[in-house]
């Protein structure tokens, strides 16, 4: 799996140390925060692909701060995984009501925690995970970062790259400009609608080798679509 940014927000400095540990050694990225007013603080620096959110915090407790990453439009996507010693399932009911993608009650084995953490990165963002498509004899292997078509090389920047994975683990869905900046170039990144533009132009271009560009398709007024149905006009 390619490596992710969690953010663990737990106050207990021990356990949040495990948490950090075992992010790490399952090949990902860890940023601790103690309380909710720190994690929103490094919210404003860096959007995380997962959070893992203790239930009982100071100050606002975490099944509130779910409450609140789930209504805003910045954080309603990013996939939550809440962590507690609160084992009814009363309280579970209630972690997934406010939002929250998964549950771990305290204590935990790190191959639970990561078990769990791969399946909702896996279901939330399948383009977070380094196992290999195939659609219409296009291959793209995430871990090599090879492209190929037909068994024809397709050598492919990394934005193009990164469109592409894109593409391919989301097909058949049209995708506006502003949602490929987010998805592919981050929504801390400020850079023009048309840049998208450019890169399928040249993403286009790249798939002539093997004749899969058409693959690509342009959806007037509305953006862009990865699909293997060839459209009209195209």
């Amino acid at each position: 799996m390619a490596a992710a940014n969690i953010l663990v927000v737990e106050d207990e400095p021990a356990i949040q140390e495990l948490l950090a540990l075992n992010i790490k050694q399952a090949g990902h990225h860890a940023i601790r925060a103690t309380s909710v007013e720190h994690a929103q603080m490094l919210l404003r620096e860096t959007m995380p692909d997962l959070i893992l959110l203790d239930w009982m915090l100071p100050g606002m407790s975490g099944i509130e701060f779910a409450r609140r990453l789930k209504s805003d439009s910045l954080t309603k996507e990013v996939p939550i995984i809440m962590l507690t010693a609160r084992g009814d399932e009363f309280d579970k009911v209630r972690g997934l009501e406010v939002g929250a993608d998964d549950y771990v009650t305290k204590p935990f084995s790190p191959r639970e925690l990561n078990a769990r953490i791969k399946a909702v990165l896996r279901r939330r963002a399948p383009q977070m995970t380094d196992d290999p498509i195939e659609i219409a004899g296009l291959h793209l292997d995430p871990t090599t970062h090879r492209v190929t078509g037909h068994n024809v090389h397709i050598p492919l920047g990394p934005t193009e790259f990164k469109l592409l994975h894109f593409f391919m683990t989301n097909p058949e869905r049209v995708h506006s400009r502003t949602q490929l900046l987010d998805k592919v170039w981050g929504d801390r990144v400020f850079v023009e609608d048309r840049t998208v533009d450019v890169h399928i132009r040249r993403l286009r271009n790249a798939l002539v080798a093997s004749n899969h560009q058409d693959m690509i398709q342009t959806v007037r007024g509305s953006g862009y679509r990865f699909s293997v149905h060839t459209e009209v006009g195209q």
